[in-house]
């Protein structure tokens, strides 16, 4: 237990308690909080590095990278009411809470394991934390700051916790004064600042004292600071500048409890007979039980649903094989010149795909002509197969044509001029009227 003696602006000093001890390299070591009170034990890295082999290199100064774990022994974590925090592996781990009543009298043991980061080598350490009583140092009158500008490791440090507990002191004015927790805003659902500025992530400090509250602390709960603290705005406190020269107290987060005026909520449970109403003789199964006969549960449950499905999967099969027309019944029932139609359709079709195909093959008969204009004889194709057609023009002018018969024809006037082409429609007019 350390002693720390602070003095105030009127050169009156005070002294106050706060549990600090330093981890040492021995098997087992015991302390001894109160309940009610914080407690802290700081791991010091320094004490660890003699149960790990030094540098290669005499004289060198060692600086492995050391880790804590910190574990209940039997169990994979630590007490609720107990903390841990180690910002970097070359920093010094912390063990910090407030113990509970009803851990009082029970020894507590925190298994310490440090891990070597180097050499990969564990020394292991026991701490046996034995909570007493606090019943001696009642504390009803509890606050709790919250201070923006700190981080949990920097407050838990002995000088920076007993500047703060000084400024309060200095502040209420109280006979007895106690730190009693500390909190991470990260433990209250706080946001990791950025790292900017050397933003802190706040911390929460609560305290007991045995006097009411100060008009200066009382100041918070004034109808203008609330509204103030509604808008986003800073209170006006008129302590504040005793804690702005080192900690930036944020006056809207405080929090004041008085015990002595905490009603309690318990109520008193009506409790019945606890008698059960009377629901007959209790008449357990005989002990030779009846074979049941599960056939009739087959039956139902498997043979009939699958009768069901069979006699649906034949009349769905007879549907679909058996009643079918097929395609002689279909040209049966339909007309000679529909069906004609439709397979001239077909071809005519046919034909214009392969010449889509193929631009290569010699022209369809059914563009050409068929009869000779003069002599009524059938003309043979215009070309062979084995004919060029890729340079042949898409229309050839009449002297082109080599079946063609010339006609001569009379200048003078009022006599009749026939054409190639005028006779050639001639010629189809006379075949259509012999068909």
């Amino acid at each position: 237990m350390s002693h720390f003696c602070l003095f105030s602006v009127s050169y009156l000093s005070f002294c106050f308690s706060v549990y600090t001890i330093l981890s040492k390299v021995h098997s087992d070591r015991n302390v001894y909080p109160s309940a009610g009170v914080l407690f802290v034990h700081v791991l010091e890295r320094e004490y660890f590095k003699g149960e790990f082999p030094p540098y290669p290199k005499p004289g060198e100064i060692s600086n492995d990278p050391i880790t804590f774990n910190t574990n209940l022994m039997g169990y994979p974590d630590r007490p609720g009411w107990l903390r841990y925090i180690q910002r970097t592996p070359y920093s010094d781990g912390v063990l910090y809470g407030s113990p509970t009543v009803e851990n009082v009298g029970k020894p507590t043991i925190i298994e310490i394991t440090a891990y070597n980061r180097r050499t990969f080598e564990t020394a292991r350490h026991n701490l046996i934390i034995n909570i007493m009583s606090a019943e001696d140092f009642p504390l009803p009158y509890q606050a709790e700051f919250f201070i923006r500008n700190m981080n949990v490791e920097e407050m838990l440090a002995s000088e920076v916790l007993g500047d703060f507990l000084g400024a309060v002191k200095n502040v209420w004015q109280p006979e007895r004064l106690n730190a009693i927790n500390i909190t991470s805003a990260l433990d209250r659902g706080g946001r990791v600042p950025l790292p900017i500025n050397d933003m802190k992530e706040g911390v929460y400090v609560m305290v007991g004292a045995d006097v009411p509250f100060s008009s200066c602390l009382r100041e918070v709960e004034n109808p203008q600071n609330q509204l103030r603290c509604s808008q986003e705005m800073e209170p006006v406190i008129t302590c504040d500048k005793k804690f702005r020269t080192q900690f930036h107290i944020d006056w809207c987060k405080i929090s004041l409890v008085d015990n002595t005026k905490q009603v309690s909520t318990f109520q008193e449970v009506i409790r019945g007979e606890g008698i059960l109403p009377d629901g007959g003789e209790y008449k357990p199964p005989s002990d030779t039980l009846k074979s049941r006969d599960y056939y009739s549960d087959f039956l139902i449950t498997l043979a009939v649903p699958s009768a069901i499905a069979l006699v649906l999967f034949l009349i769905l099969a007879y549907i679909m094989c058996c009643r079918r027309e097929g395609v002689e019944k279909r040209n049966m029932q339909t007309p000679d010149i529909q069906l004609v139609h439709h397979s001239a359709i077909q071809k005519s079709t046919k034909e214009l795909r392969d010449m889509s195909k193929n631009r290569e093959i010699a022209w369809p008969l059914s563009t050409l002509p068929v009869f000779h204009p003069v002599t009524g004889e059938i003309v043979p194709p215009l070309h062979t197969d084995s004919y060029d057609n890729t340079s042949m023009p898409l229309m050839q002018t009449q002297q082109n044509l080599p079946h063609q018969t010339q006609i001569p024809q009379q200048q003078s006037a009022g006599e009749f001029r026939m054409t190639t082409f005028q006779r050639f429609e001639k010629l189809y007019a006379h075949q259509d009227i012999a068909l």
